[in-house]
């Protein structure tokens, strides 16, 4: 009983007194990239340590560098997120994998809610979705959108 009034201590809020979170974005466009990068290191401890333009260099450096999280787009040059993705999953399944698209609509989702693809964000909402979805996941969640973001909304 003592046990359970002791507070329960949140493992990403507590990754600065060891290390920042390494963070490896993966995208075809260098300005989305750019975008991504300034995003995410908005937050305290949070570190891009890798980018990658193909899906080749994504599971390059996913194998080599470790990350503790990855932003992949879907649709990239030489292998495309979701083939890079199973790649990585195959030598480093605990390296979790949200995907990044301009369209994600249910079906597409839901082909993918699996393995390491711990979730997916519409670019078209990444301002509002990202870093929550980054903190969920790196807390062991998921984090799939429950609307169609294939369509513009209003």
């Amino acid at each position: 009983m003592v046990a359970s009034a002791m507070p329960i201590t949140d493992p990403v809020e507590n990754r600065s007194e060891s290390r920042p979170v390494r963070i490896l974005v993966a995208d075809d466009h260098e300005v989305m990239r750019m975008g991504i990068r300034n995003l995410l290191e908005s937050v305290p401890d949070w570190s891009v340590s890798a980018e990658a333009s193909t899906g080749s260099e994504a599971v390059e450096y996913a194998l080599g560098s470790s990350p503790d999280i990855i932003i992949m787009d879907i649709t990239m040059p030489e292998m495309n997120g979701l083939e890079a993705a199973a790649k990585i999953a195959v030598n480093r399944p605990d390296i979790p994998v949200i995907l990044f698209s301009l369209h994600l609509s249910q079906e597409v989702v839901g082909r993918f809610r699996t393995g390491t693809i711990r979730g997916a964000v519409a670019k078209s909402e990444a301002a509002r979705d990202l870093l929550e979805a980054v903190r969920r996941v790196l807390k062991g969640g998921t984090f799939f959108p429950e609307r169609d973001h294939s369509a513009a909304t209003s």
